[in-house]
């Protein structure tokens, strides 16, 4: 069999592989290159950690055919209550208020990527080299060729890159980034809390960060305590008693004592941004083209607009004839806004809700006063968080692809 491909996507991650399985009505040949195999330890995609999904990607796991095996393992979040520790200021959104059965869900990532690599399993049109890498790769305007360190030639007519925040794909293709180093790790768990969680999401911001909790399936609750790196390095040797006893103290009494905690795992935060989304039959997308802190839950989402949006550009540009270069450059201008709104809204919510000076902590709690009191200020909010602002992509708003 030829070894040409349409599209060439290097990373088989949760991003990479559902970019492969929304391709599929268009009739396109894909490679998908990942290097680790699934169930190993190192594979950092498909692990015991949780995503919240946006309504934008439910719509798009719905629209692909996938919504139904996805929901049976997620737990909906009717409810989203904001505070900030030792203040008065609190916020709170609704779903009946924003006239949807729920914000979001809630699914672990292995369970999530148990269904997508079930499906991809199915499709004809995708091949997998796994575990393989990208080497090299040399573009041209005729066609990109790329190496795999399994000594594998393979050429394509458009080159994806999707694996990741330290993407190598975008380091062959010459792209820069820019990193800012945040000083915080991420510690990420579950436990049982005293009192179940019942469709609502908290966030919390303390002083050494802010505190997430996410019900979960089974009734049990996922957490994301967000601390100095050396902070964090004390409390993940902590024994389970008392490191829950320190989450406790820090989070407060809304859920109640906790129990049963699961295995801890840690992650530094930083925020990564490409200095452009294109190359030369070449394209960045989810993490490779931006990383974001988890303090708003949108990284995975933002990088599925990604996809919808780049799989209505293939699809139109077939459909009209156009170059790949035409269709890169759409996309990149339609990508910009909302890729540069959700950089901008992140670090602005870590910088603000950071800082210790007086002024600023009366200031944001005013502000989330106001942001539960203006008219009109929530619900904006909301649908930004929903992924359902701007000029939205076919599977974005569940609409298939044909």
């Amino acid at each position: 069999m030829s070894n040409h491909y349409d599209i060439v996507i290097a990373g088989g991650g949760m991003i990479g592989t559902s970019l492969a399985l929304a391709l599929r009505p268009i009739g396109l040949r894909v490679a998908v290159v990942e290097p680790v195999a699934r169930g190993e330890p190192q594979q950092p995609s498909f692990d015991e950690r949780t995503t919240a999904l946006s309504r934008s990607t439910q719509r798009m796991f719905d629209a692909m055919g996938l919504w139904p095996d996805v929901m049976a393992a997620s737990t909906p979040i009717r409810h989203i209550h904001v505070s900030d520790a030792g203040r008065f200021g609190f916020s709170r959104i609704d779903a009946e208020e924003q006239g949807v059965e729920a914000l979001g869900h809630v699914v672990i990532n292995r369970v999530l990527g148990e269904v997508l690599q079930d499906e991809l399993k199915e499709a004809d049109s995708v091949t997998q080299f796994c575990p393989a890498s990208v080497e090299a790769v040399d573009v041209s305007d005729e066609r990109a060729t790329v190496t795999l360190d399994t000594g594998e030639l393979l050429t394509a007519d458009l080159l994806v890159a999707a694996d990741g925040a330290r993407s190598q794909l975008r380091d062959l293709l010459h792209i820069g980034a820019s990193v800012k180093h945040y000083g915080q790790t991420a510690i990420i768990g579950n436990l049982l809390s005293e009192k179940r969680p019942d469709g609502v999401a908290y966030e919390r911001f303390t002083t050494g960060g802010p505190i997430a909790f996410l019900p979960m399936s089974g009734g049990r609750t996922a957490f994301v305590w967000v601390a100095e790196t050396s902070v964090a390095d004390e409390l993940l040797a902590l024994d389970d008693e008392t490191f829950t006893d320190r989450l406790y103290a820090a989070f407060g009494t809304r859920l109640g004592r906790f129990s049963k905690i699961g295995k801890r795992s840690a992650y530094p935060l930083s925020l990564s941004k490409a200095s452009r989304m294109t190359a030369t039959r070449s394209v960045l997308v989810g993490n490779a083209a931006h990383g974001l802190h988890p303090v708003a839950a949108q990284g995975f989402n933002l990088g599925m607009r990604d996809v919808a949006a780049l799989c209505d550009c293939i699809s139109d540009a077939r459909r009209d004839g156009d170059s790949i270069a035409v269709m890169l450059e759409r996309y990149a201008d339609w990508r910009k806004r909302d890729q540069g709104t959700l950089v901008r809204i992140t670090d602005s919510i870590v910088e603000v809700f950071g800082s210790t000076r007086p002024a600023t902590r009366f200031a944001r709690n005013v502000g989330m006063l106001g942001f539960d009191l203006i008219p009109g200020v929530r619900k904006a909010f909301a649908k930004q968080m929903m992924g359902l602002n701007g000029k939205l992509p076919r599977l974005s708003r569940g609409v298939p692809l044909r």
